[in-house]
Protein backbone atom coordinates (compact mmCIF):
# COMPACT_ATOMS: atom_id res chain seq x y z
CA UNK A 1 0.00 0.00 0.00
CA UNK A 2 1.05 3.52 -0.62
CA UNK A 3 0.47 6.44 1.19
CA UNK A 4 0.47 9.94 0.47
CA UNK A 5 0.65 11.82 3.79
CA UNK A 6 0.77 15.64 4.16
CA UNK A 7 -0.29 18.57 6.88
CA UNK A 8 -0.52 22.33 7.80
CA UNK A 9 -1.42 24.21 4.00
CA UNK A 10 -3.06 26.69 6.20
CA UNK A 11 -4.92 27.85 2.99
CA UNK A 12 -5.71 31.59 3.15
CA UNK A 13 -3.31 32.13 5.77
CA UNK A 14 -2.30 35.22 7.31
CA UNK A 15 1.18 36.55 6.26
CA UNK A 16 2.47 38.58 8.85
CA UNK A 17 5.23 41.53 7.76
CA UNK A 18 5.47 40.33 4.30
CA UNK A 19 3.38 43.17 2.59
CA UNK A 20 -0.08 43.01 0.76
CA UNK A 21 1.03 42.08 -2.59
CA UNK A 22 3.48 39.38 -1.66
CA UNK A 23 0.68 38.11 1.01
CA UNK A 24 -2.03 38.07 -1.85
CA UNK A 25 0.55 36.08 -4.12
CA UNK A 26 1.42 33.62 -1.48
CA UNK A 27 -2.10 33.29 -1.08
CA UNK A 28 -3.01 32.15 -4.47
CA UNK A 29 0.18 30.11 -4.07
CA UNK A 30 -1.42 27.91 -1.40
CA UNK A 31 -4.12 27.88 -3.22
CA UNK A 32 -2.69 25.92 -6.11
CA UNK A 33 -1.29 23.17 -3.64
CA UNK A 34 -5.12 20.78 -3.64
CA UNK A 35 -3.80 20.54 -7.45
CA UNK A 36 -0.30 19.94 -6.98
CA UNK A 37 -0.75 17.33 -3.76
CA UNK A 38 -3.50 15.46 -5.57
CA UNK A 39 -1.71 15.35 -8.98
CA UNK A 40 1.56 13.84 -6.79
CA UNK A 41 -1.26 10.90 -5.68
CA UNK A 42 -1.94 10.35 -9.60
CA UNK A 43 1.99 9.86 -10.48
CA UNK A 44 2.96 7.90 -7.97
CA UNK A 45 -0.27 5.79 -7.73
CA UNK A 46 -1.17 6.39 -4.27
CA UNK A 47 -3.85 4.14 -2.65
CA UNK A 48 -4.96 7.53 0.15
CA UNK A 49 -4.29 10.32 0.90
CA UNK A 50 -3.84 11.61 4.73
CA UNK A 51 -4.36 15.19 5.26
CA UNK A 52 -3.33 15.48 9.25
CA UNK A 53 -4.92 18.74 10.04
CA UNK A 54 -4.48 22.61 9.74
CA UNK A 55 -5.92 22.18 5.91
CA UNK A 56 -7.05 25.59 6.73
CA UNK A 57 -5.11 28.63 8.41
CA UNK A 58 -9.25 30.07 9.96
CA UNK A 59 -11.31 31.76 8.03
CA UNK A 60 -11.19 30.73 4.35
CA UNK A 61 -12.33 32.03 0.87
CA UNK A 62 -15.13 30.59 -1.45
CA UNK A 63 -12.35 30.26 -4.31
CA UNK A 64 -10.04 28.36 -2.51
CA UNK A 65 -13.31 25.62 -1.30
CA UNK A 66 -13.71 25.45 -4.89
CA UNK A 67 -10.17 24.77 -5.87
CA UNK A 68 -10.14 21.76 -3.04
CA UNK A 69 -13.35 20.23 -3.72
CA UNK A 70 -12.23 20.29 -7.25
CA UNK A 71 -8.58 18.61 -7.09
CA UNK A 72 -10.03 16.34 -4.34
CA UNK A 73 -13.11 15.05 -6.21
CA UNK A 74 -10.47 14.62 -9.18
CA UNK A 75 -9.03 11.59 -6.98
CA UNK A 76 -10.37 8.24 -7.57
CA UNK A 77 -8.72 7.16 -4.00
CA UNK A 78 -9.50 7.77 -0.43
CA UNK A 79 -9.07 11.18 1.89
CA UNK A 80 -8.68 11.26 4.97
CA UNK A 81 -8.75 14.63 7.10
CA UNK A 82 -8.03 15.27 11.11
CA UNK A 83 -8.96 18.94 12.17
CA UNK A 84 -6.55 20.69 13.79
CA UNK A 85 -5.90 23.57 16.01
CA UNK A 86 -6.33 26.21 13.12
CA UNK A 87 -9.08 24.50 11.67
CA UNK A 88 -11.08 22.95 14.74
CA UNK A 89 -14.64 21.62 14.29
CA UNK A 90 -17.20 24.41 14.91
CA UNK A 91 -20.50 24.83 13.13
CA UNK A 92 -19.49 27.70 10.63
CA UNK A 93 -16.25 25.66 9.77
CA UNK A 94 -15.59 24.28 6.64
CA UNK A 95 -15.80 21.57 7.89
CA UNK A 96 -19.39 21.30 8.44
CA UNK A 97 -20.96 24.15 6.59
CA UNK A 98 -19.15 22.61 2.71
CA UNK A 99 -20.39 19.82 0.81
CA UNK A 100 -17.42 17.40 -0.03
CA UNK A 101 -16.57 15.14 -2.57
CA UNK A 102 -18.08 11.37 -1.38
CA UNK A 103 -14.42 10.07 -1.03
CA UNK A 104 -13.73 12.39 1.71
CA UNK A 105 -13.29 10.92 5.25
CA UNK A 106 -13.46 14.20 8.07
CA UNK A 107 -12.49 12.54 11.58
CA UNK A 108 -15.22 15.21 13.71
CA UNK A 109 -14.62 14.87 16.75
CA UNK A 110 -12.12 14.67 19.90
CA UNK A 111 -11.91 10.77 20.23
CA UNK A 112 -9.97 8.48 18.10
CA UNK A 113 -12.75 6.61 15.86
CA UNK A 114 -11.94 3.81 13.37
CA UNK A 115 -12.49 3.94 9.61
CA UNK A 116 -12.19 0.60 8.10
CA UNK A 117 -10.50 0.14 4.93
CA UNK A 118 -11.44 -3.07 3.55
CA UNK A 119 -10.34 -3.09 -0.17
CA UNK A 120 -6.89 -1.45 1.60
CA UNK A 121 -7.00 -4.47 4.23
CA UNK A 122 -6.60 -1.10 6.40
CA UNK A 123 -8.33 0.25 9.34
CA UNK A 124 -7.76 4.28 9.63
CA UNK A 125 -8.06 5.58 13.27
CA UNK A 126 -7.88 9.19 13.85
CA UNK A 127 -9.41 11.99 15.69
CA UNK A 128 -10.30 15.84 15.00
CA UNK A 129 -10.14 19.26 17.13
CA UNK A 130 -12.96 20.63 18.39
CA UNK A 131 -10.92 23.37 20.06
CA UNK A 132 -7.99 25.23 19.81
CA UNK A 133 -5.72 22.53 21.93
CA UNK A 134 -6.51 18.82 22.32
CA UNK A 135 -5.34 16.19 24.85
CA UNK A 136 -3.21 13.41 24.46
CA UNK A 137 -5.58 11.16 22.68
CA UNK A 138 -3.19 8.01 21.92
CA UNK A 139 -2.63 7.26 26.08
CA UNK A 140 -4.10 3.49 26.60
CA UNK A 141 -5.04 3.07 23.12
CA UNK A 142 -4.75 -0.18 21.21
CA UNK A 143 -5.63 -0.92 18.01
CA UNK A 144 -8.68 -3.49 17.29
CA UNK A 145 -9.39 -6.10 14.08
CA UNK A 146 -7.70 -8.20 12.25
CA UNK A 147 -6.72 -5.99 8.98
CA UNK A 148 -3.00 -5.90 7.46
CA UNK A 149 -2.65 -2.71 7.79
CA UNK A 150 -3.20 0.09 11.25
CA UNK A 151 -2.82 3.16 10.50
CA UNK A 152 -3.00 6.18 12.97
CA UNK A 153 -3.71 9.76 11.64
CA UNK A 154 -3.60 12.81 14.19
CA UNK A 155 -2.88 16.48 14.88
CA UNK A 156 -0.14 16.03 17.29
CA UNK A 157 3.35 16.77 19.02
CA UNK A 158 5.28 13.31 19.06
CA UNK A 159 7.68 12.53 22.04
CA UNK A 160 6.79 15.23 24.78
CA UNK A 161 4.19 14.33 27.37
CA UNK A 162 3.50 18.21 28.10
CA UNK A 163 1.61 20.01 24.95
CA UNK A 164 -1.70 21.42 24.62
CA UNK A 165 -1.66 19.93 20.59
CA UNK A 166 -2.25 16.23 21.48
CA UNK A 167 0.96 15.26 22.98
CA UNK A 168 2.11 11.52 22.39
CA UNK A 169 5.04 9.72 23.85
CA UNK A 170 6.67 6.84 22.61
CA UNK A 171 5.77 4.60 25.20
CA UNK A 172 2.05 5.22 23.81
CA UNK A 173 3.45 4.49 20.56
CA UNK A 174 4.81 1.49 21.20
CA UNK A 175 2.28 0.17 22.94
CA UNK A 176 -0.48 1.33 20.31
CA UNK A 177 -0.25 -1.54 17.91
CA UNK A 178 0.00 0.91 14.94
CA UNK A 179 1.94 0.40 12.10
CA UNK A 180 2.05 3.85 10.86
CA UNK A 181 1.04 7.25 12.80
CA UNK A 182 0.82 10.28 10.06
CA UNK A 183 0.91 13.39 12.27
CA UNK A 184 0.77 17.13 11.54
CA UNK A 185 1.24 20.36 13.77
CA UNK A 186 4.97 20.85 13.60
CA UNK A 187 6.02 22.61 10.68
CA UNK A 188 9.45 21.79 9.79
CA UNK A 189 9.63 17.47 8.69
CA UNK A 190 10.72 14.69 11.64
CA UNK A 191 10.27 11.35 12.09
CA UNK A 192 10.79 8.63 14.86
CA UNK A 193 11.08 4.95 15.34
CA UNK A 194 9.13 3.41 18.54
CA UNK A 195 9.22 -0.13 19.05
CA UNK A 196 7.57 -1.53 15.90
CA UNK A 197 5.74 1.73 15.20
CA UNK A 198 7.11 4.58 12.49
CA UNK A 199 5.96 7.94 13.37
CA UNK A 200 6.31 10.91 10.70
CA UNK A 201 5.44 14.60 9.96
CA UNK A 202 5.80 16.12 6.97
CA UNK A 203 6.07 19.48 7.82
CA UNK A 204 4.18 22.01 5.83
CA UNK A 205 4.10 22.09 2.39
CA UNK A 206 5.21 25.53 1.79
CA UNK A 207 6.88 27.94 3.46
CA UNK A 208 4.70 31.47 4.64
CA UNK A 209 7.36 33.62 6.21
CA UNK A 210 11.16 33.62 7.54
CA UNK A 211 10.18 31.00 10.13
CA UNK A 212 9.28 28.43 7.78
CA UNK A 213 12.95 28.32 5.47
CA UNK A 214 14.51 25.85 2.57
CA UNK A 215 12.71 23.29 0.58
CA UNK A 216 8.78 22.04 1.54
CA UNK A 217 6.96 18.97 0.47
CA UNK A 218 4.85 15.61 0.99
CA UNK A 219 5.68 12.29 2.31
CA UNK A 220 5.24 9.38 0.40
CA UNK A 221 5.02 6.38 2.55
CA UNK A 222 5.40 2.94 1.34
CA UNK A 223 3.69 -0.16 3.21
CA UNK A 224 5.25 -3.75 2.73
CA UNK A 225 7.50 -5.85 4.33
CA UNK A 226 9.08 -3.13 5.75
CA UNK A 227 7.38 1.07 5.59
CA UNK A 228 9.91 3.32 4.60
CA UNK A 229 8.60 7.40 4.02
CA UNK A 230 10.50 9.21 1.14
CA UNK A 231 10.14 13.24 0.97
CA UNK A 232 8.90 14.40 -1.79
CA UNK A 233 9.47 18.29 -3.03
CA UNK A 234 6.93 20.49 -3.98
CA UNK A 235 7.71 23.82 -6.50
CA UNK A 236 6.68 26.21 -4.31
CA UNK A 237 7.95 29.65 -3.10
CA UNK A 238 10.79 29.20 -0.12
CA UNK A 239 11.89 31.11 2.24
CA UNK A 240 16.07 31.22 3.03
CA UNK A 241 17.40 33.04 6.03
CA UNK A 242 21.37 33.61 5.17
CA UNK A 243 24.11 35.59 6.95
CA UNK A 244 27.11 36.26 5.08
CA UNK A 245 30.86 38.04 5.59
CA UNK A 246 31.05 40.89 3.45
CA UNK A 247 34.53 41.17 2.90
CA UNK A 248 36.17 43.36 0.64
CA UNK A 249 33.56 43.02 -2.02
CA UNK A 250 30.00 42.52 -0.91
CA UNK A 251 28.64 41.81 -4.75
CA UNK A 252 30.80 38.27 -4.73
CA UNK A 253 29.82 37.62 -1.22
CA UNK A 254 26.02 37.66 -2.03
CA UNK A 255 26.69 36.03 -5.70
CA UNK A 256 27.75 33.10 -4.30
CA UNK A 257 24.69 32.48 -2.44
CA UNK A 258 22.28 34.03 -4.37
CA UNK A 259 20.97 32.43 -7.91
CA UNK A 260 22.06 34.32 -10.77
CA UNK A 261 18.79 33.87 -13.07
CA UNK A 262 15.49 35.19 -11.90
CA UNK A 263 13.90 33.84 -8.74
CA UNK A 264 10.20 34.48 -6.71
CA UNK A 265 11.53 32.66 -3.62
CA UNK A 266 12.22 34.69 -1.06
CA UNK A 267 15.65 35.93 0.53
CA UNK A 268 16.33 37.73 3.49
CA UNK A 269 20.62 38.15 3.58
CA UNK A 270 22.36 40.05 6.70
CA UNK A 271 25.78 40.91 5.88
CA UNK A 272 28.56 41.00 8.43
CA UNK A 273 32.19 40.97 9.05
CA UNK A 274 34.70 44.52 9.06
CA UNK A 275 33.53 46.56 6.06
CA UNK A 276 34.75 49.93 4.51
CA UNK A 277 31.34 50.71 3.48
CA UNK A 278 28.23 49.31 2.31
CA UNK A 279 25.76 50.64 -0.43
CA UNK A 280 22.76 48.81 0.27
CA UNK A 281 20.45 50.26 -2.12
CA UNK A 282 23.64 49.55 -4.89
CA UNK A 283 23.74 46.12 -4.48
CA UNK A 284 20.07 45.58 -4.40
CA UNK A 285 20.18 47.10 -8.05
CA UNK A 286 22.87 44.53 -9.07
CA UNK A 287 20.54 42.18 -7.71
CA UNK A 288 17.24 42.74 -9.08
CA UNK A 289 16.05 39.71 -11.01
CA UNK A 290 15.49 38.57 -7.76
CA UNK A 291 11.90 40.31 -6.77
CA UNK A 292 12.34 39.03 -3.08
CA UNK A 293 15.61 40.44 -1.46
CA UNK A 294 15.92 41.69 2.25
CA UNK A 295 19.31 42.94 2.67
CA UNK A 296 20.70 44.09 6.31
CA UNK A 297 23.99 45.64 6.87
CA UNK A 298 25.49 44.74 10.41
CA UNK A 299 29.18 44.85 9.12
CA UNK A 300 31.60 46.87 11.38
CA UNK A 301 33.43 49.78 10.06
CA UNK A 302 36.60 49.00 8.72
CA UNK A 303 38.59 51.45 11.09
CA UNK A 304 37.71 49.77 14.46
CA UNK A 305 39.99 47.38 13.17
CA UNK A 306 42.78 50.15 14.13
CA UNK A 307 41.29 51.78 16.91
CA UNK A 308 44.29 50.40 19.66
CA UNK A 309 47.07 50.93 17.42
CA UNK A 310 48.71 54.01 19.40
CA UNK A 311 47.98 51.83 23.03
CA UNK A 312 50.84 50.90 24.51
CA UNK A 313 50.32 47.26 24.94
CA UNK A 314 50.75 44.49 22.87
CA UNK A 315 47.92 44.67 21.21
CA UNK A 316 48.33 47.82 19.97
CA UNK A 317 51.76 46.88 18.59
CA UNK A 318 50.14 43.85 16.48
CA UNK A 319 47.55 46.04 15.15
CA UNK A 320 49.71 48.32 14.29
CA UNK A 321 52.41 45.96 12.67
CA UNK A 322 49.51 44.62 10.44
CA UNK A 323 47.89 48.07 9.47
CA UNK A 324 51.61 49.10 8.10
CA UNK A 325 51.83 45.15 6.36
CA UNK A 326 48.16 46.14 5.02
CA UNK A 327 49.21 49.70 3.29
CA UNK A 328 51.95 47.89 1.58
CA UNK A 329 52.35 47.75 -2.44
CA UNK A 330 52.21 44.51 -2.41
CA UNK A 331 48.72 43.21 -2.88
CA UNK A 332 49.48 39.29 -1.61
CA UNK A 333 50.85 40.89 1.74
CA UNK A 334 48.13 43.69 1.77
CA UNK A 335 45.76 41.50 1.07
CA UNK A 336 47.01 38.73 4.14
CA UNK A 337 47.39 42.05 6.34
CA UNK A 338 44.06 42.39 6.41
CA UNK A 339 43.07 39.30 6.66
CA UNK A 340 45.13 38.80 9.68
CA UNK A 341 43.42 41.61 11.56
CA UNK A 342 40.01 41.20 10.78
CA UNK A 343 40.64 37.53 12.57
CA UNK A 344 42.22 38.99 15.03
CA UNK A 345 39.84 41.49 16.12
CA UNK A 346 36.83 39.36 16.19
CA UNK A 347 39.13 36.81 18.31
CA UNK A 348 39.35 39.56 20.18
CA UNK A 349 36.08 40.54 20.63
CA UNK A 350 34.47 36.94 21.45
CA UNK A 351 32.92 36.91 17.96
CA UNK A 352 32.73 33.56 15.77
CA UNK A 353 35.72 33.17 13.27
CA UNK A 354 34.92 31.41 10.25
CA UNK A 355 38.22 30.58 8.79
CA UNK A 356 38.00 31.47 4.35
Amino acid sequence: MRILHTADWHLDAVMAGLGEENTQTLRRELRKLPEKICKLCKTHSCDLLLIAGDLFDGAYTPETMTALRSALSGLDIPVVITPGNHDFITGDSPYEKEEWPRNVHIFKHAKITALPLPELDCILYGAGYESMDCPGLLKGFHVEGDARWHIGVLHAEANTATSNYCPITRHQLQESGLHYVALGHVHKAGSLKAGETLCAWPGCPMGKGFDELGQKGVILVDLDEEITVSPLLLDTPRFYDEEVEAGEDAHSALSAILPAVESSDFYRVTLTGYSAGIDLDALRNQFSHIANLQLRDETIPEVDLWSNIDQDSLEGVYFSLLKEAAQSDSEVLSRRAMLAARISRKILDGQEVKLP
